[in-house]
């Protein structure tokens, strides 16, 4: 479902990311597929450099149906961000996407906190992150930074992702596989 980003893919998550009902959502603002392909050479760039992890998610034809970074790694912490093309929405690829990448990011790079900025208006996005049982709102709880993606606008909500809740979680989970 998540593989390393390819040049290959551009076009194909260009056209979904094109999209009215995705583009205003999107962190990168891209205006061609020129400006996309660019982007994600950045992207990879960043990733050889440790300060992103970036990964296209694929339905299960292996289609490219959007991407999840991991953006601004500092300190084992960083933002998370995740697109999905709207003919893809509904189907639960977000939540699983999640799930995998957490997962990569908590065990395989050593990530200790996991942040998600999220536009207040966007509702889809905030459904979604709040069906996570081990996602918690931290606009009270990490004020100093939930003072500084607002800079003095409140148009985000800050959520965070914490190893330790994440891991407990998938034991869980896992235990109630298992029995």
């Amino acid at each position: 479902m998540l593989k390393k980003r390819d040049l290959h893919e551009c076009h194909a998550l260009y056209s979904l990311l094109n999209d009215p009902s995705v583009s205003p959502y999107v962190r990168y603002q891209c205006h061609s597929p020129e400006e996309y392909l660019f982007l994600t050479k950045q992207l990879m760039d960043e990733e050889e450099q440790k300060t992103t992890i970036s990964r296209t998610i694929l339905n299960e034809a292996g289609l490219p149906i959007g991407t999840i970074d991991l953006y601004h790694i500092v300190n084992h912490t960083g933002f998370l961000a995740t697109w999905i093309g709207a003919p893809y929405f509904g189907n639960g690829y977000s939540q699983r996407a999640k799930s995998i990448f957490l997962s990569e990011l908590f065990l395989e790079h050593a990530i200790e906190t996991v942040f998600l900025k999220i536009r207040k208006q966007n509702i889809r996005s905030s459904k979604a992150a709040q069906k996570l049982p081990y996602v918690k709102l931290a606009n009270d709880s990490h004020d100093e930074l939930y003072g500084f993606i607002n800079a003095g606008e409140q148009i985000y909500d800050l959520y965070r992702v914490e190893r330790i809740d994440f891991i407990e979680y998938s034991m869980i989970l896992n235990q109630g596989v298992a029995t």
